[in-house]
């Protein structure tokens, strides 16, 4: 089983990176956290990676209803999609498939709410490039 949905966006890093969050907020979706991998790793270890964020997506009536139904799953929460500039001026972004939240717990009852957050994040990147790969 995949565990992303995924698109290839013809365009720089930074400008999908924008284009990206505002994709996820016209889905409903709220920015909480926002981690900088490449700079990060760039910092601590001296590392070189590619432009890479990871944006932590979260719109609270489905976090409300998946922690309703398992209290543990704010381990898989916030929905993780990340931002990574490959070559030739393309990006890669890539959401994890909220259905693997059912698959990892085993509680069948969260399928609903992954099905939905599955469709907004499809939606969100398909917005990006009209494309999708899972």
């Amino acid at each position: 089983m995949g565990y992303a949905l995924s698109t290839t966006v013809d365009r720089p890093f930074e400008q999908v990176l924008a284009a990206t969050r505002s994709a996820l907020a016209d889905q409903g979706f709220g920015v909480l956290t926002e981690i900088d991998l490449a700079g990060t790793l760039k910092a601590r270890i001296g590392a070189e990676i590619p432009s890479q964020v990871i944006l932590g997506a979260c719109r609270p009536p489905l976090a409300h209803a998946a922690v309703s139904v398992e209290p543990s799953i704010g381990l898989l929460l916030p929905c993780n999609v990340v931002v990574r500039a490959l070559k030739d001026g393309e990006t890669l972004v890539e959401a994890l498939d909220p259905t693997v939240m059912v698959t990892m717990t085993g509680n069948q009852a969260l399928s609903d709410v992954a099905s939905e957050a599955r469709e907004l994040l499809t939606n969100a990147l398909v917005s990006l490039d009209g494309t999708l790969t899972t």
